[in-house]
């Protein structure tokens, strides 16, 4: 059976409730589901303590708990597996601001206190934010910035899984990236 085939007949299997069909499609999908996380990490500070396989591992058990979802091709799967590690990269970053704050660690005095820059995990929460706030008014551009940035899809890709045209979702994609660039710039501003 070649590829496409065993892909939606292994999504047909997730939407009859078979839950060894994630398993399946994970191992199928796993180089790319590898690619997506690898480049999500790339992003990340240098001192990001996630790996790779551990990524795509707490995607696999969260899509494993997806049930709602009305599975229609593999870039759809892709496109969730994306979003479930985007979250993951936020609430790790998360968690990591919050050591950052003061959770574990001694007291240190402003006097002694290193000048510390920016690093990237407030990135990925300034991301997440901006995102959520796009999505507040237009969900479809929001998806597709999931789709494209974490997600890896091409513009054709990405344009079957949200079932428009090509035309539109290029418009989609450039205001898009346009009013994420505004509004990171307004967030660095904000900081300075």
């Amino acid at each position: 059976m070649d590829e496409p085939t065993e892909v939606a007949t292994l999504l047909g299997g997730l939407d009859i409730g078979n839950d060894k069909a994630v398993a399946e499609l994970v191992v199928l999908l796993y180089s790319e589901l590898r690619s997506l996380a690898s480049g999500y990490l790339r992003r990340e500070r240098s001192d990001h303590t996630l790996q790779t396989t551990a990524l795509v591992h707490e995607a696999y058990l969260r899509l494993a708990n997806q049930r709602e979802v009305h599975w229609k091709n593999r870039e759809q799967f892709l496109g969730v597996a994306a979003q479930l590690m985007r979250r993951i990269l936020v609430d790790y970053s998360r968690g990591h601001g919050a050591q950052k704050r003061g959770k574990g660690f001694e007291k240190v005095f402003l006097e002694e206190a290193e000048v510390v820059s920016k690093d990237k995990a407030a990135d990925v929460i300034a991301l997440d934010e901006a995102l959520t706030r796009l999505a507040g008014f237009d969900p479809q551009q929001a998806r597709l910035v999931e789709l494209r940035f974490f997600g890896g899809l091409s513009i054709e890709e990405s344009a079957g899984v949200l079932g428009v045209s090509r035309t539109t979702l290029k418009r989609d994609w450039n205001l898009a990236k346009a009013w994420l660039a505004r509004e990171l710039r307004k967030g660095d501003q904000k900081d300075a």
